[in-house]
């Protein structure tokens, strides 16, 4: 029944009219069903492939690209698609990192992550008595930063090969139509009910009479009309007119203070991506305002000089050592790391093999290392995201992360146009030595001030393996992403595994403070007690990451997503 409504709004709807000249792949009889779909969590494919959050959004971002598409269509659409399927994370009302190598060689970095607006204050979350209220940074209509991710979708569209009003058609109908949840997406949709309800001023589409059950269909009016107007418009279809009036008036309402000129005045940036290398292969990664490709770059390079192989996989002593390369490099993060555009980040110091030598000089094996003892070095110069990893034809690499910081972001859905917006403004440092919600503590270089972009941990990172095409991975987790794209890396690189296992084996994270190691359940529990053993307290949590990867082997694109969600691959 469903199919046959949607067949005839798609004949006869007038709402349509501005779109029926682009073809569409989405619907009754077209390649991409919405109320039937599989999730496939890892495959081998000759031509191209896609790893995302979401089996819609990948198969989208697999059929822009079969036909005649290339990597960066297939971001695009599939970060638009995953603004739809996904709205705990996927987002037009947060921001991101794109990183992406040519078929040239050229890499290709843009920053596209959220802003504080002009009337953030460097104290605003601090209550009389100094102290840091993190209900204000977390949830509502203050905690979020001005957001950039349709920006950085028209920054990528130069190196796209289609128009934009194609890539978003599929994200447009499935808005429009919507499509059948998941049992995963049914909980976490209840889960999050009270918390929309109570920060949203106006109805939305992701709460209703009784719950959600699997197989329900979401459909999201508001949201595809927002989307229309920016197939109409562009990006001013988004930072401009009926869209800012909406987002404005939704502030208003919520004591926000995102205005109209924010919007406006927001732009996406280019950043010269970070390279160095490790075991005879050639990392790239994200530079600030993330932290990731910086922390990546030192535990790596302060790992390298063992034979971390020989050690074994998750045994105590290969695991301490990283372990302990995890607190010094996330102890340089609270001190060292902000936006470069407000702040000078000693990059070539942080990176630079003396330095790291120097860092890892107290090591000690066998022996639990203190983050009483260990603080950042000195510099002697002046939990909810998304990922998508893609390969083309063409041999085009593109790795992307974008957020909403928290699950759902700030659980504040945009009145009249059906967006979340995120809750960014917590990756600030409120205070310094005030964690924020994942426990991470800044100081000054990450201090709030007007039009600056909040630190980040997202990594979205390319490998290359005799100067070709060899690895794409990212995952989302706020601080665990960055050790989780260095023990994948580690896993592939060191201990020779195939992308799934790669990404699929326990993990483990140290992040300096607490001072304590994060494990998931199914963690070697020889190794765990060998580690309590040297002095280290282990806290068992749940998943906390969605790796995406893609390896080429033996010509093949040998593609996985990660089994903690509905994380789903597509190709050909």
């Amino acid at each position: 029944m469903r199919k046959t409504s949607l067949y005839l709004l798609a004949l006869c709807g007038p709402f349509l009219i501005s779109a029926q000249s682009v073809k569409s792949i989405v619907g009754p009889g077209k390649e991409i069903n919405p109320y039937k779909y599989t999730i496939v969590k890892k495959g081998e494919f000759s031509k191209a492939s896609v790893s995302s959050a979401h089996p819609l959004a990948s198969m989208v971002g697999a059929a822009i690209m079969k036909s005649g598409g290339n990597a960066f269509d297939a971001a695009i659409a599939t970060q638009l698609t995953l603004a739809v399927v996904y709205p705990n994370a996927g987002n037009i009302g947060g921001g991101g990192f794109l990183l992406a190598r040519q078929k040239s060689g050229e890499l290709i970095g843009i920053d596209y992550r959220e802003a504080a607006p002009a009337k953030a204050t460097r104290d605003m979350y601090l209550d009389k008595n100094g102290n840091a209220q993190a209900n204000l940074s977390q949830a509502g209509h203050l905690a979020s930063g001005v957001p950039g991710t349709v920006a950085g979708l028209f920054a990528s569209l130069p190196y796209a090969h289609f128009s934009f009003n194609k890539l978003i058609q599929p994200a447009i109908d499935i808005a429009e139509f919507g499509f059948v949840l998941t049992e995963r997406q049914a909980a976490s949709l209840n889960g999050v009910r009270d918390a929309i309800l109570k920060q949203s001023t106006r109805a939305t589409a992701f709460t209703k009479e009784g719950k959600w059950k699997a197989g329900d269909t979401l459909i999201q009016k508001e949201l595809a009309a927002t989307l229309k107007r920016i197939q109409k418009e562009g990006a001013k279809g988004f930072y401009e007119g009926e869209t800012a009036r909406l987002l404005e008036e939704e502030m208003q309402r919520g004591n926000g203070i995102i205005t109209g000129d924010d919007l406006k005045n927001y732009t996406a940036k280019f950043r010269t991506p970070l390279e160095f290398d490790y075991r005879s292969h050639h990392i790239i990664s994200f530079s600030p305002p993330s932290s990731g490709g910086i922390l990546i770059a030192q535990m790596l390079k302060m790992i390298e000089k063992y034979p971390v192989d020989s050690f074994g996989f998750q045994t105590a002593k290969s695991v301490q050592l990283m372990i302990e390369a995890e607190r010094r490099a996330y102890a340089d993060r609270a001190e060292h790391l902000g936006d470069p555009d407000f702040w000078k980040v000693p990059i070539k110091t942080l990176t630079s093999d003396a330095y790291l030598a120097q860092r890892m000089s107290d090591y000690t094996p066998d022996k639990a290392g203190s983050s009483k003892v260990t603080k950042a070095g000195v510099i002697k110069e002046s939990m909810e995201t998304t990922h998508i990893s893609i390969m083309d034809p063409e041999g085009n690499m593109v790795s992307i992360t974008t957020t909403l910081n928290g699950g759902y972001g700030s659980k504040t859905v945009v009145g009249g146009a059906g967006f979340l917006l995120n809750n960014e403004m917590d990756d600030f440092s409120a205070k310094p030595g005030s964690p924020n919600m994942f426990g991470a503590i800044g100081g000054e270089a990450n201090a709030i001030e007007p039009g600056k972009r909040m630190l980040s941990s997202m990594t979205p990172t390319l490998v290359l393996k005799n100067n070709k095409p060899y690895l794409v991975i990212g995952t989302p987790g706020g601080t665990t992403i960055p050790t989780s794209v260095y023990q994948g890396i580690v896993n592939v690189i060191d201990f020779h595994m195939n992308a799934a296992d790669a990404i699929n084996k326990p993990k483990f994270h140290h992040q300096w403070l607490p001072d304590d190691v994060m494990i998931e359940k199914d963690f070697n529990p020889e190794t765990r007690k060998q580690l309590e053993a040297m002095g280290y307290k282990l806290r068992e949590s749940g998943a906390w990451s969605a790796t995406e990867a893609i390896r080429i082997i033996n010509g093949k694109k040998e593609t996985a997503a990660d089994i903690r969600g509905n994380d789903s691959v597509a190709g050909f």
